[in-house]
């Protein structure tokens, strides 16, 4: 059974930094590409960031591109997200997820941790 367990959310002041982290169990994490996804206040899911299996190809939204970095330690099976520059519109849950085929919202995902940008 896939688990994906996020940890590190919390409420910071626009232009703070946080890091995210994620540990997956249930399955091979690294032999799958793995995202960070989020859902803002009243809206839907929005992909976030892709890594692919060795870390050679990442991919970011436009709107995080320069702020977030993320990584993985296959052999922790953790997935990472640091963001820096934080700002109002990024407040969300965040959600590590293992993308499979179809749409965004039936990707494996955990429970979630909250992020507050906040003045």
């Amino acid at each position: 059974q896939v688990q994906l367990v996020e940890s590190g959310g919390g409420l910071v002041q626009p232009g703070g930094s946080l890091r995210l982290s994620c540990v997956a169990s249930g399955f091979t994490f690294s032999h799958h590409p793995m995202s960070w996804i989020r859902q803002a206040p009243g809206k839907g899911l929005e992909w976030v960031s892709r890594i692919n299996t060795n870390s050679a190809t990442i991919w970011y939204r436009e709107s995080v591109k320069g702020r977030f970095t993320v990584s993985r330690d296959n052999a922790k099976n953790t997935l990472y997200l640091e963001m820096n520059r934080l700002k109002p519109e990024d407040t969300a849950i965040y959600y590590c997820a293992r993308p499979i085929e179809g749409p965004i919202d039936s990707w494996d995902r955990g429970q979630g941790t909250q992020v507050t940008v906040s003045s």
